[in-house]
């Protein structure tokens, strides 16, 4: 996942990008409100990490302007602002959910899970055909394409092969594909992804080129053409 972290205090943007990068998600910081909200206006990301006092301009400024540009990323305050008032003026200003420092860190990643899950669930992507090369994914129908052909699978096989397809680029670690997929938090040690994984492989890349699903060793797996 791309994230865009915009925060001002150096210790604290060190130790989010620290745990953040560490959960294979690739980080760009800015140090205040204009940068941040130059660079969420440019680049594509995935998820908008914001801080409300921040110099050149605030974080509901820069969230606002973001939303005015009728962007929909999902934003994420993250704030030492904790009064009822200011948070209804960062929801309000379009921000989908706010965090008040201190924090505990699982707690922000999973309200990052929760906000990318609402985000490909919302109206509008969830019954976008998926397409990669030539292999296709019917969210709706259930229907599995490779370069025209028919791809039967089974409903765990679908659900990997569609959470894959929704982070193609992307390197998702053994933990999203648990939490995602099989809906459980932590690795029993067994090498059930792994199995999965290898019978998609045979289903969608054996007899098809380019090889679409790719082992990042000790980091996790992504899709996208060699």
């Amino acid at each position: 996942m791309k994230i865009l972290l915009v925060e001002d205090e150096p210790k604290v943007a060190a130790f989010l990008h620290k745990g953040l990068t560490e959960q294979t998600h690739a980080v760009d910081i800015a140090s205040d409100g204009l940068l941040g909200l130059r660079l969420a206006l440019v680049n594509g990301y995935d998820l908008v990490i914001l801080d409300n006092l921040l110099p050149g301009l605030s974080g509901i400024e820069v969230c606002r302007r973001i939303r005015e540009s009728h962007s929909s990323v999902p934003i994420l305050m993250l704030t030492a602002l904790g009064e009822t008032d200011d948070k209804i003026r960062g929801l309000d200003a379009g921000a989908d959910d706010y965090l008040v420092k201190p924090f505990a860190f699982q707690e922000l990643l999973a309200r990052i899970r929760a906000l990318t899950r609402r985000h490909q669930e919302a109206p509008g992507t969830a019954g976008v055909v998926l397409r990669l090369a030539d292999l296709t994914l019917d969210p709706v129908t259930k229907i599995v394409q490779r370069a025209g052909q028919a791809i039967q699978l089974t409903a765990r096989e679908f659900a990997l092969l569609e959470f894959l397809l929704r982070n193609k680029g992307r390197v998702v670690s053994r933990v999203d594909i648990l939490e995602q997929v099989w809906e459980t938090s932590f690795d029993t040690g067994s090498n059930v992804i792994d199995v999965y994984i290898n019978f998609l492989r045979k289903k969608i890349d054996r007899d098809f080129t380019p090889k679409l699903i790719h082992t990042l060793v000790g980091m996790g797996y992504t899709m996208k053409e060699e």
